[in-house]
């Protein structure tokens, strides 16, 4: 008999109380039983609007009836077929903007919890070591470079191999995985499930050469004229921070949030011994209000401060998932909204001491849509703090692909590419963060795997 319910199945989360003190996942994740009871809440709809609503095209309710049938093995064969890392998106995906936001079951009650029976799944198939189980392909005889090892990276790399494409992916850092390695924490996503996915793609036979600064120590033209590569996919992201331009930003304890989270999450700064640590802080200022503003937040708490979100405009135009903002409540994190910062003061030695603030109220609707926030005319008031993580988005650094000649950029500085990953070069290809600027996991995952395909035409086309 068919689960009816218009409620989805609880997953449990760490105590909020004690994992202000850990870097552990928080979302315990689904048993066995609460994952089938879940996925029996699918409708299993005529026109599947679930599937038109996710950016890598998963045949979910395909996947859901294999789940409430008990059968997971199955399940993770539809999920992994079309989705290179289901582990990850799982856990980091916004699901209920793409496919949770198009489910039926949501008109009348709450959506299928699809993100949290993906994870399950690919959980499960880990554990049993069926995600080991690997062979590569025989191979076509054709070279492809994939330049970044973040969320397109990866995915077209995969996609490639399945084709039997030999694949390198050159990656700037020490490891490999991207702004799934230096920029989720670990209480969201598990650094061994980032190497488990990358560890597979090796399996697959995708070589991965580390600490190799496109742009640098090689530049693309060199890849096809010195390595002998066919293609190339840029996918080497958003990580250039941004700033407000406001006085005081270069004193000691202004942090970019890519920073921030970079030294925590790849340098393990929370850890005594780091040789990249960050300082323990008494009070701490986030400027921003997006999911990197959240994560740098939570880190923060977790290292002792206490924590004050600042924004200039409302709850209701907070660009964070509402979970994320959820758990930051629950750690009991500070939101100062209708906030924005003017100035950031410090004391002889160059130090942040305070941060002046002014009040905003909201206006008539911008180009976003969302209502402009406004100044307050003699609403400033300063906060102490000994520092301030500005969160206020990233844009691609043209480091890898600045000077390929005929390479078109688009106003932004990102790569020009249209929705196939195609760019002014036949034979370069590129997609996520640094042809469209800072996004989703997905929405790049997506890019990715549209990339592989554009990739595969263009190497047949020329046989």
């Amino acid at each position: 008999m068919a689960n009816t319910q218009n409620v989805r199945t609880l997953m449990g989360d760490q105590d909020p109380v004690n994992r202000t003190r850990n870097f552990k996942e928080v979302a315990l994740g689904y048993s066995t039983g609460a994952a089938m009871n879940e996925a029996d809440r699918c409708l299993n709809c005529v026109n599947k609007p679930c599937v038109s609503g996710c950016p890598v095209g998963i045949p979910i309710p395909d996947f859901l009836r294999k789940v409430a049938d008990g059968d997971i093995g199955g399940a993770y064969e539809i999920l992994s077929a079309a989705n290179a890392l289901p582990a990850i998106s799982g856990r980091v995906c916004p699901q209920e903007t793409q496919c949770e936001g198009k489910c039926v079951r949501g008109i009348k009650g709450e959506p299928i919890a699809i993100g949290r029976i993906e994870r399950f799944v690919a959980d499960w198939a880990a554990f049993r070591g069926i995600t080991d189980k690997v062979e590569p392909v025989p191979s076509n005889g054709h070279r492809v470079a994939v330049i970044g090892s973040g969320p397109a990276g990866l995915t077209c790399a995969g996609e490639l191999a399945r084709m039997g494409y030999d694949v390198t992916i050159f990656e700037a850092f020490h490891v490999a995985g991207g702004v799934l390695s230096y920029g989720i924490p670990e209480f969201r996503l598990p650094k061994a499930v980032v190497n488990r996915e990358v560890e597979k793609l090796k399996k697959m036979g995708v070589k991965i050469e580390l600490n190799m600064v496109i742009g640098k120590v090689l530049t693309i033209t060199e890849l096809f004229e010195q390595e002998g590569f066919e293609a190339v996919f840029i996918g080497s992201g958003a990580g250039l921070p941004m700033f407000m331009k406001i006085p005081g930003e270069s004193l000691v304890g202004v942090y970019s949030a890519n920073e921030y989270l970079t030294r925590i999450n790849l340098m393990k700064a929370y850890k005594e011994d780091s040789p990249t640590p960050v300082l323990r802080n008494k009070k701490v200022a986030v400027v921003g209000g997006g999911n990197v503003a959240m994560d740098a937040a939570r880190c923060a708490r977790r290292l002792g401060a206490e924590v004050h979100i600042v924004y200039r405009r409302s709850e209701a135009e907070l660009p964070a998932r509402a979970e994320e903002v959820h758990h930051a409540k629950q750690e009991g994190i500070v939101f100062d909204l209708l906030t924005n910062p003017v100035s950031i003061e410090g004391d002889e030695k160059g130090q942040v001491q305070s941060i002046t603030c002014i009040k905003m109220e909201l206006g008539e609707p911008d180009a976003s849509g969302r209502r402009r926030p406004m100044a307050v005319p003699g609403s400033e008031f300063k906060m102490d703090v000994d520092a301030v993580i500005m969160s206020l988005g990233t844009q691609p650094n043209p480091m890898s692909y600045e000077g390929t000649p005929g390479l078109e950029k688009n106003r932004k500085g990102c790569v020009a590419a249209d929705e196939n990953g195609c760019t002014s070069c036949p034979a370069i290809f590129a997609g996520g963060d640094a042809a469209t600027g800072a996004a989703t996991v997905i929405l790049a995952m997506g890019a990715g795997k549209s990339a592989a395909k554009s990739i595969d035409e263009y190497i047949k086309s020329k046989q």
